[in-house]
């Protein structure tokens, strides 16, 4: 029952695709083997390229774009589509927009339409764009400009401006000013101011002050309100890079006291961060730090909906940045409460972002608490270990009852990305690397936090570390898991709120396993697993095949305790909201559970959710709040614990781990020790030893919660 669905590694996946699992079989079984390290390489390798190979991108998503214009009750023209397209990926609807280019796509192979093949990519470029997947959104806006247009200007333009806009979110901004003047010289007279305000952008970040000083002066002012209060921006940012500190200052609290309709206190977030960056230009990190506060003192008022006119300005602002300036520089002034506390408050706002208003998020879990609220929660024995990447280092803080310590890794986050991609891949690989791996990034990462043997961890991750198994990192020869129980929050808001909940949940377990859709998305292992662990539990309600349906799982599951689903899980690269859990077909379609519908339901009734399926627990990586996808949408549902994994899992490994777990949970033991000894049988089965079996697993949320024993 090895399940994998993705195309590529979960953070780099193009789309939706079913993979046979056998290739995961066949790793794992050289793994089992004890085959070296060069063997399993090998057979990773012939199965990621099998992967790759399954399917062309264009196909599937013109095949896609068929399946939803054959489900339209209405149907538009392709041209219609492509209009729903643009307002759909204005309005940050980035899967729905995709689903309406699709069609438009269809539509044009169909039609052999060559103009609106080239909108179609056109499109699908932007969209792409503003979702952050770059290497699509530059792949569809060359491909647009294969396709002779009617009126050119309406793709070259947009195409070269998208590729502009990759070039400069990859730092690569002298590429970006060449690609940028191409789209003015191929642009509408309405659409080319936006790619000169883009392109003076660009030159500022090339070191051409003088070049952008006078595109600049020569931009007509918008007439959009929001529009102009970005090029003023600009001439701040000017100001800083023609090396006018003291000026950008006060031009940028001169933008602070502005107002601009609704959106008001946006732009003075954004002007008090220029005050924050002209102090720090100027030499004074208290100033600096102050001014920080200010721009982040009204960020909970401030609107959370997607801003496309940044994108069209080339700026790419990004919130979390803000907050990441606040860290550094509360960091560096020795404040290590407020540093702490900022980096709590990102997570809340990055989920708000990425919901932006789309799906009903509970109070409690927009929330964020005080320093004080979490050390009152803490008992003796238990540490919560938070982490905040920064662009030039890792900021983390170990905070017990009654202390905080700080402690700043030199690790830029690139570098960390690359340390954690390296791990993992060694680790799912099945390579004995692995553990010297494990042992370089046990010493670098937790080396400096002192901790001691015994206590009880809650790690809250940041950025690239939520595709981290904590568990299977090394100090002093000895896994973690070897010394620490180990469970992981979103936020250390979540764990207090999660762990002030349903200390003992009743012994009664509803189980859905190997949901049939068809044949190559079977999973007898899974049908086996389930009623295994039924056995633990003689108050237990268990659906295979057919039964296991979205209906049955939204009937039942909410009134249920524990809920285990053994079943393929899919995590949406480009909106979190329709990650998706992959159940029984209904009517004849395939019918799946997308995580905008885990936000809507009364999931308070549920302390445990198991997703024993493949890389559940990943999803988007956001700056602030980071894996949203399953996670968050069941904590924030209102369930208390999420066991879920980060790589395809093994049978065989699975069956030991769930078995010793649910078996300590019936026995009275709280869920985090659970997990514990589940990993640890694993990890002592010769044959199973590798982190690849007994690591994929982590434990989310309420690491307390305990199960009465049965009756």
């Amino acid at each position: 029952m090895d399940r994998s669905l993705d195309s590529e590694r979960a953070r780099r996946a193009w789309r939706w695709l079913a993979v046979p699992c056998i290739a995961w079989s066949l790793l794992a079984t050289a793994i089992t083997a004890g085959a070296q390290a060069a063997d399993a390489e090998a057979t990773a390798g012939r199965m990621e390229q099998a992967r790759l190979a399954d399917t062309d991108t264009l196909l599937a998503l013109t095949a896609d774009g068929a399946v939803l214009y054959g489900q339209d009750r209405v149907k538009l023209s392709g041209y219609q589509y492509c209009s729903q397209a643009v307002a759909l990926a204005e309005a940050g609807e980035f899967r729905q927009s995709v689903r309406a280019a699709s069609k438009a796509l269809h539509l044009a192979n169909a039609t052999q339409d060559p103009n609106l093949l080239a909108l179609a990519h056109r499109d699908l470029a932007i969209v792409y764009s503003y979702s952050g997947q770059l290497d699509k959104a530059e792949a569809f806006a060359r491909e647009a400009l294969k396709h002779p247009a009617r009126d050119p200007q309406l793709v070259a333009g947009p195409a070269h401006k998208v590729i502009g806009d990759v070039q400069s979110r990859r730092n690569d901004h002298a590429a970006a000013v060449a690609s940028y003047e191409l789209a003015a010289a191929q642009s509408s007279a309405r659409y080319q101011p936006l790619v000169q305000a883009s392109l003076v952008n660009a030159l500022i970040e090339t070191g051409n002050p003088q070049r952008a000083r006078e595109l600049l002066s020569r931009l007509p002012p918008p007439r959009d309100a929001t529009l102009a209060a970005q090029v003023d921006r600009t001439r701040a940012r000017l100001l800083l890079a023609e090396n006018k500190p003291a000026e950008a200052r006060d031009l940028y609290r001169q933008l602070a006291a502005r107002q601009v309709g609704t959106d008001s206190g946006y732009y003075q977030l954004w002007a008090w961060d220029g005050v924050a960056r002209s102090e720090l230009a100027l030499g004074d990190k208290q100033a600096a730090a102050d001014a920080v506060g200010r721009a982040l003192g009204g960020v909970d008022s401030v609107r959370a909906r997607f801003r496309s006119e940044e994108f069209k300005m080339g700026l790419f602002s990004d919130l979390q940045s803000v907050f990441e300036r606040g860290v550094a520089l509360y960091s560096d002034v020795g404040d290590a409460n407020r540093a702490l506390e900022l980096s709590e408050r990102s997570r809340s706002r990055a989920l708000l972002d990425a919901v932006r208003g789309r799906a009903r998020i509970s109070e409690e879990a927009a929330t964020s608490i005080d320093l004080a609220t979490l050390q009152r929660t803490l008992a003796p024995d238990e540490r919560v270990v938070q982490f905040h990447a920064l662009p030039d280092r890792l900021q983390a803080w170990v905070v017990g009852p009654d202390s905080i310590g700080s402690q700043s890794i030199p690790i830029r986050r690139d570098d960390l990305t690359e340390l954690v991609d390296t791990f993992r891949n060694s680790v799912v690989r099945g390579r004995r690397a692995a553990i010297t791996n494990a042992d370089k990034l046990g010493e670098a990462l937790l080396g400096p936090l002192k901790l001691k043997a015994g206590e009880r961890l809650v790690i809250v991750p940041h950025g690239p570390l939520h595709y981290l198994p904590f568990q299977a990192l090394r100090l002093e020869g000895r896994y973690l898991i070897e010394t620490h129980p180990v469970s992981v929050a979103p936020s250390m808001s979540i764990a207090v709120q999660l762990a002030r909940r349903s200390p003992t949940v009743a012994a009664d377990l509803t189980a859905f396993g190997n949901p049939r859709i068809a044949d190559k998305y079977d999973l007898p292992g899974a049908e086996t697993e389930v009623k295994e662990l039924a056995r633990l539990f003689p108050r237990n309600s268990v659906y295979t095949g057919i039964q296991a349906t979205k209906t049955q799982f939204r009937d039942i599951a909410a009134r249920s305790p524990i809920v285990h689903v053994a079943a393929h899980a899919e995590a949406d690269q480009i909106d979190p909201l329709y990650s998706r859990i992959l159940l029984a077909n209904e009517n004849g379609q395939e019918n799946f559970l997308e995580a905008h519908e885990i936000l809507g339901l009364p999931m308070q009734g549920t302390a445990l959710v198991t997703l024993s399926a493949c890389e559940s627990g990943l999803g988007r990586i956001a700056q602030g709040d980071e894996v949203l996808g399953f996670t968050r949408s069941f904590l924030s549902a209102g369930t208390s614990s999420l066991i879920s994994s980060l790589w395809p899992v093994s049978d065989d490994a699975t069956a030991v781990l769930m078995g010793t777990l649910y078996a300590e949970l019936a026995k009275g033991r709280d869920v985090q020790q659970a997990m514990q000894a589940g990993q640890l049988a694993v990890l002592r089965e010769p044959k199973l030893a590798h982190p690849f079996f007994w690591a994929p697993f982590n434990l989310i949320g309420n690491w307390r919660l305990k199960v009465g024993s049965p009756a």
